[in-house]
Order: C-alpha cells, then structure tokens, then sequence
C-alpha cells in the first residue's frame, strides 16, 4: 500500500477512536494535502532546498489534526503518530520516514495551531522553517470553509443551527478574515489565494442568514 493510503487509513483508525467529527476528519485532512502541494508547487521554484521536505510537509498536513487537543490529549496524540510513523516501510522494509524527519513532523505538528501561534508565536524551525510556513498555511486556507466551522460548533458544543451561526460569525471576524492583517499568511500563493476564499465565506455566512431567517 503507499504511503499516501496508509497515511489516510491512520487518519480514519484515529478518528473513529476519539470520535473526532468530520470538521477536521478525512475531508479536511485531504483538502489541506491539496493545499499543501498548491503551496509546495509554488514555493519550491523559489527555495529548491525544500525539495527533498516534500514527505515531512505531506506527512505533517495529513497527520497534524490526529493529535489536536481538542480530541485528545496532544502528547498521547503525537506518541501514537510515532508509533504509526515508526511502521511505514518501503518496498525493501526500509523505514520510509526516519528519526530525523519524525522530529521535524513533531515540531510542525506540535506548533502549527492558531492558538499556539497567537500565544507563542512562530517557532524557530531553521531549515524546515518554510515546509513549517506551507503547512500552517494550508491548513488556514482551509478555515475560510464557513460550513465546516459549523459542524464543528454543532457536533462539540452540541449547539443549534442558529447557535453555530452566531458563535460562527464571530469566530470569523475576530479571527478568520483577519488572518493577513494578523501577519500570519507568508507565502506568496497564499498571500494570492486567500481573498476568493474570503469572498466565499461571506457568501456562506449571507446565505445561512436568510435561510435561518426563513419562518419554517
């Protein structure tokens, strides 16, 4: 099996455990792997060292939710993603991830999340400091998708449709579209990308108005 399918098998193993909702299950894990590769596609033709960093970014944008703390407790989180990263052979046996690169997911992993950056700010990674970048990015990319926040306000705060809008707007102005002029889009393609998405959200957010607006 190659690395990609063992990767999203992990992601649905692990999300049947800790009954994480589909908001940032299987769906969510592939739309930030395709992310991640747009982003990859346009930064590797300015620095070409990150190359031989295409595994660590695909790894880390598939696995990253699958320790996220809102679920789990993040530490027994990233001990079974090394468990699970320790297990991925090749077709000669051969480790596919080594010892080194299982570090470097870690620290991506680990310090990738809105609310660590916020707190912390961006860690020094050195040379995986722009793989770092194109994970976080994708993964704020895919925070535009109103919808999805939804879900997530109703499946874990079991609130009402009408609840997760509300909770959801706000999430959105005081975080979401606020996520350039906070300083935390760096690459240039998600500097280019994230307005269309911006625009899609608001239509979101306009349409559930109406529709919870309607009196039936």
């Amino acid at each position: 099996m190659k690395m990609l399918s063992k990767l999203f098998n992990y992601v649905l193993y692990t999300t049947t455990k800790y009954n994480i909702d589909e908001s940032h299950g299987l769906s969510h894990a592939m739309d930030i792997l395709r992310y991640a590769n747009k982003i990859f596609d346009a930064e590797v033709m300015k620095y070409p060292n990150i190359k031989h960093q295409e595994k660590i970014i695909y790894v880390s944008s598939i696995l990253h939710d699958m320790c996220d703390k809102k679920y789990m407790d993040q530490h027994e989180g990233i001990e079974s993603i090394n468990t699970f990263i320790g297990s991925l052979k090749d077709d000669t046996s051969m480790p596919i991830i080594t010892v080194g690169e299982e570090k470097v997911i870690n620290d991506i992993i680990s310090t990738m999340s809105y609310s660590y950056v916020k707190k912390n700010g961006f860690p020094d990674l050195g040379e995986y400091q722009t793989a770092y970048n194109i994970v976080r990015e994708a993964d704020l990319l895919c925070a535009y998708d109103f919808d999805r926040c939804m879900i997530y306000q109703m499946y874990n705060k079991k609130y009402s449709l009408e609840d997760a809008y509300c909770d959801g707007v706000k999430l959105f102005n005081t975080r979401v579209l606020k996520h350039n002029d906070d300083g935390l889009l760096l690459t240039e393609f998600a500097k280019n990308n994230y307005k269309p998405l911006e625009t899609k959200s608001r239509h979101q957010i306009s349409q559930w108005r109406r529709l919870i607006g309607k009196k039936f």
